[in-house]
C-alpha cells in the first residue's frame, strides 16, 4: 500500500531544512538551538521573577546589587548569570533604573543661636556609636509636605531615630534623637551628633536635650550637602529605592510606609561602603574594620 503524500508536513519540513541548513546546523543541531532557546528563555524569565520579588520590597535596587543579593537563588535554581548578562536581560525588559540626583533645600539657616563647628574633618570613624548624622527632608503628601527627620549611625549606616510630622518644629528631631538613644546598644556617651546648621538643631531647645543626653555636637560650616553627605545620600535612598518620593495619601500612610522602609533598609539593603553587608549586621559588629573619613568634599558611595 502506498502512503499517501502531504503536501503541507512536506513544505514544513522543507522550510526547517532549509532554515538549519541556511544556520549551518544539522538537523539535530537545530532542533538542539530550539531546545536551548527554550531552556534559556525559561532561565531568563525565573530570573526576572527572582528580581521583581526583591524590588517588591526594596524597589530601587540597582543591577549591580541584585547580582549580589541573587547569588544565594541561583545556586538553589541551577542558574549561572554573569553581570554583563543581567544588564542585557534587565534592559531587554525595561527593568534599569532611572536614577535621579536633586537636592531640596529644608534648612533654615539664617538665625542667631550658636552654630557648633564642625568636628568631622579627617575625622577617622572607627566603630558603630561614635558618629550620628542627623538632617531633616519632606515627604509629598495630598495634604501637603511632611517631614522626615533622620539620625543615622555614620560608621555602619544603620538608621537609629526617626520621626515624620506635618511640620518642622524642633520636637520632631528631639524625638528621633530620643529614639536613636534609646536604639543605642553600647555606650551612649560622648557620640558626636552632626547636623547642617538649621534652626532646628541649633536652637536651644535641642541643643541643651542632645547635650543632656551626652552628645557632643558638630554642625556643617555652610550650605553643602557633602558636608553632610552621608544623611543626604540616606534621604535619597529611603525616596528612590523605597518608593517614597511619590505623593503619598495622608501622613499617617507616610508613617507607616516609612516604617516599613527604615526596617527593610537596616536589615536588609547592603551596601558597596559596608562590603555589601547590611547596616544592622555591621552595627552590631561595632569595630569591623572598614576604612572611612570624612573630608572637605568627598562624596560618600552607599
Amino acid at each position: 500500500m502506498v502512503s499517501k503524500r502531504n503536501p503541507e508536513k512536506e513544505e514544513k519540513a522543507f522550510k526547517i531544512k532549509w532554515i538549519y541548513e541556511s544556520l549551518g546546523l544539522s538537523k539535530q543541531g537545530y532542533y538542539q538551538r530550539i531546545a536551548s532557546d527554550k531552556i534559556k528563555q525559561i532561565r531568563n524569565n525565573t530570573v526576572v521573577d527572582l528580581v521583581l520579588e526583591i524590588r517588591e520590597r526594596m524597589p530601587g535596587t540597582g543591577t549591580r546589587k541584585l547580582l549580589d543579593h541573587l547569588k544565594e537563588k541561583f545556586v538553589q535554581n541551577d542558574i549561572k548569570m554573569g553581570r554583563d548578562a543581567l544588564f542585557d536581560l534587565l534592559r531587554s525588559r525595561g527593568l534599569f533604573i532611572k536614577r535621579t540626583k536633586r537636592f531640596h533645600i529644608t534648612t533654615d539657616s539664617k538665625h542667631f543661636f550658636f552654630k557648633s563647628p564642625n568636628l568631622l574633618y579627617n575625622l577617622a570613624i572607627t566603630h558603630a556609636e561614635q558618629v550620628f548624622v542627623a538632617d531633616i527632608t519632606y515627604i509629598k503628601t495630598d495634604a501637603g509636605h511632611a517631614y522626615l527627620a533622620l539620625v543615622t549611625d555614620a560608621y555602619s549606616r544603620k538608621i537609629m531615630g526617626w520621626a515624620l510630622e506635618d511640620n518642622m518644629r524642633v520636637e520632631m528631631v528631639k524625638n528621633a534623637l530620643k529614639m536613636a538613644h534609646q536604639n543605642c546598644i553600647f555606650n551612649p556617651k560622648n557620640i558626636i551628633h552632626h547636623s547642617d546648621r538649621g534652626i532646628q538643631y541649633c536652637c536651644p531647645d535641642h541643643s541643651e536635650f542632645a547635650e543632656g543626653k551626652g552628645f557632643i555636637l558638630s554642625t556643617t560650616q555652610k550650605y553643602d550637602p557633602y558636608e553632610n553627605a552621608i544623611a543626604e545620600r540616606i534621604n535619597g535612598i529611603l525616596k528612590y529605592e523605597f518608593g517614597l518620593k511619590r505623593t503619598l495619601k495622608s501622613v499617617q500612610i507616610a508613617k507607616v510606609m516609612t516604617k516599613e522602609a527604615i526596617e527593610i533598609y537596616n536589615n536588609e539593603r547592603t551596601h558597596w561602603s559596608l562590603d555589601l553587608k547590611t547596616p544592622q549586621s555591621v552595627h552590631l559588629q561595632y569595630n569591623k574594620q572598614i576604612n572611612k573619613s570624612y573630608k572637605k568634599e568627598n562624596k560618600v558611595a552607599v
